[in-house]
């Protein structure tokens, strides 16, 4: 018997090794992983802090030797419309990312609850549209917008976005099957409505889901460059990044690194503080947890 006891504790011991060990290499790794992505960022931030020629050594120096916030005095004042330009995408964010979320939700709620006629052939030519490259239409809109008097101005980044997105509908199907259906039937039976059904029974489920969206379409369009520098060129409604674009040509003939770093720098804050607030939804709509039935 007490050889036995010590076999037993002898397996737990080596079990309990072997556990301890598979942790320390799961944290090394994933710690070496966190340093290789955390670096560029923490790069760019110290390389604000740098003088020019500092920054432009080829030798790689993460941090400053003398800190020095000049670049970003040089940023407010060789850049005015910097804070315009942070004004201009956050329109387009407040405007299309609510509105456009719920129509994709609407979408999705047809398409996942209701019964409609050819609802397969219906999604299947919409996610089809997702094939055809955005350079292969980008003539025809943009001839259609100059037709209406649109190019210049804010609404061909915006029209767009108001009618939803196809990737964010569909990410909201396959969601809404775990929503059981006879919620939904119970729901009928009570007296309510299909819009009511999704405002109570769908809605709720789905949160995760939006928030992950939402951090994915927000990020999307902060870091839109090539829609802003084709509709926007020479107006006074440039975005974030057609600024930053602007702002390292200016800088090209004579490089001042540590002044474009910094209005990567700043712009870099609202999605860093939105990630931040969205993380607990973004990690649970990873999981894709639901009602199941």
């Amino acid at each position: 018997m007490s050889e036995l006891t010590k076999a037993l504790q002898l397996s737990h011991v080596n079990a309990k090794r072997k556990n301890i060990v598979v942790k320390v290499l799961l944290y090394t790794l994933l710690t070496m992983v966190g340093v290789i992505t955390v670096f560029p960022y923490l790069w760019m931030l110290f390389t604000t802090f740098k003088q020019p020629l500092e920054a432009m050594m080829p030798s790689l120096k993460l941090f400053p030797e003398v800190f020095s916030i000049e670049s970003y005095f040089k940023l407010a004042d060789q850049t005015p419309s910097f804070l315009r330009s942070i004004g201009n995408t956050m329109i387009i964010e407040l405007t299309v990312v609510p509105i456009g979320t719920l129509v994709s939700a609407l979408a999705a709620f047809a398409f996942a609850k209701m019964r409609l006629p050819c609802k397969r052939f219906l999604l299947l030519f919409l996610m089809s549209g997702m094939m055809v490259p955005y350079a292969a239409v980008l003539l025809p809109q943009y001839r259609a917008y100059s037709a209406l008097g649109w190019t210049g101005t804010l609404l061909p980044l915006i029209v767009p976005g108001l009618f939803g997105n196809i990737g964010m509908m569909f990410f909201f199907i396959q969601y809404m099957k775990n929503t059981p259906d006879s919620l939904i039937e119970a729901g009928r039976i009570d007296g309510s409505g299909w819009l009511r059904n999704f405002w109570t029974i769908v809605l709720p489920t789905i949160v995760p889901a939006i928030a992950a969206q939402v951090i994915f379409w927000f990020l999307g369009i902060w870091n839109d460059y090539f829609a802003p520098s084709v509709y926007l060129s020479g107006s006074n409604w440039l975005t974030v990044q057609a600024l930053l674009a602007i702002l390292n040509d200016n800088n090209s003939r004579r490089p001042d690194l540590p002044l474009v770093m910094a209005g990567a720098t700043v712009s870099s804050i609202p999605i860093v503080v939105l990630y931040i607030t969205f993380q607990k939804y973004f990690v649970q709509s990873l999981a894709l947890t639901g009602i199941k039935e």
